[in-house]
């Protein structure tokens, strides 16, 4: 990473689901992380963990609960000025899960893509405009005779390339790709994320990357963090995270991810998960994960495990790692 400059600070943030009768799904509760300049934060973890809440509450997509979110310094929870608000929506911008239901299917490529630039009026013309869906097209690895099409006309992977696209339509600062490669075929998850990665480096782009797929966020990501039931668990540099994983919960995730050496393989020790994920409307108390972790103790029934920084750059949330915190300070 060139630089160490925050662009998105995360601090406590909550978002609650009112379920009726009293009841709120805690979908993401008490979350805290930075993303540096330049960066690609990636956030993993399994289905229904709160990683899309997460990143959808940061691009205001669903308003906070509680908790606070800072872009360049600014609130942007708190942003109430119309003017303010169109520059942040320009200089934050979002990559779908779904390239099927993400686009409009009675638009053509070139409208789709150009929506921002009419909206932020970056062009001065039609031919400009034009002009800007073409560049954008060839940017992302399509061609000008895709502009006129519509998108049930394109493979999954070709209509991920038009999401791309029209987020880079408006020359955003910072983008925000939810599972952007999970819909798509094996094949075509590789070309995307090296798009990705190509993209970031000649435009200067800041990305969170949301995933449930560890090996390929170990591709991308300078950093990762782990998600489990609206809780952030454990957060470092993407290659420490992989080699000495600290929560249980990250050690069984990677346990199962297969390793193409068949002797390493085969000597493997897998942690398999006992029961299912509980429900976030009523999660259970002091650690989250106690229900199924085997490392479990008194303690963890009781106590919520505090956010610390159990190694240098090294945040995990579990009591495994109390004595140590003590043993270093």
């Amino acid at each position: 990473m060139a630089t160490r400059e925050k662009l998105v600070e995360v601090k406590n943030l909550k978002k609650y689901f009112d379920m009726g009768k009293g009841q709120h799904l805690k979908a993401v509760d008490d979350v805290s992380f930075d993303i540096y300049k330049g960066e690609t934060l990636g956030l993993v973890g399994e289905s229904g963990c709160g990683k899309s809440t997460t990143g959808r509450t940061i691009i205001r997509l669903y308003g906070a609960t509680d908790g606070s979110v800072t872009f360049n310094g600014e609130d942007v929870h708190g942003k109430k000025d119309k003017t303010k608000l169109k520059e942040f929506n320009r200089k934050m911008q979002m990559i779908f899960q779904d390239p099927y239901a993400s686009l409009n299917p009675r638009m053509t490529v070139k409208d789709i893509i150009a929506e921002g630039i009419d909206i932020h009026g970056l062009a001065n013309s039609k031919e400009e405009r034009l002009e800007k869906v073409y560049d954008l097209l060839e940017t992302v690895g399509l061609n000008k005779e895709h502009a006129n099409r519509y998108p049930h006309e394109f493979s999954g992977g070709q209509r991920q390339r038009i999401g791309i696209a029209r987020a880079l339509a408006v020359d955003p600062d910072f983008i925000i790709a939810d599972e952007p490669i999970s819909a798509l075929d094996v094949s075509i998850q590789a070309q995307v994320v090296n798009l990705m990665q190509k993209l970031q480096r000649e435009r200067g782009l800041t990305y969170l990357f949301i995933a449930h797929d560890l090996s390929m966020v170990k591709h991308i990501s300078d950093r990762v963090g782990v998600m489990y039931l609206g809780n952030l668990v454990e957060l470092t540099e993407s290659d420490t995270l992989y080699n000495e994983p600290l929560h249980p919960y990250t050690q069984a995730l990677l346990s199962a991810i297969p390793v193409p050496d068949p002797e390493l393989e085969r000597s493997r020790e897998r942690i398999i998960l006992e029961g299912d994920v509980p429900s976030p409307v009523s999660p259970p108390s002091g650690c989250r994960f106690r229900t199924r972790c085997p490392h479990a103790m008194d303690i963890c029934a009781k106590a919520v495990p505090q956010w610390q920084e159990a190694r240098e750059g090294h945040y995990v949330a579990c009591h495994l790692y109390d004595d140590e915190l003590k043993e270093n300070q």
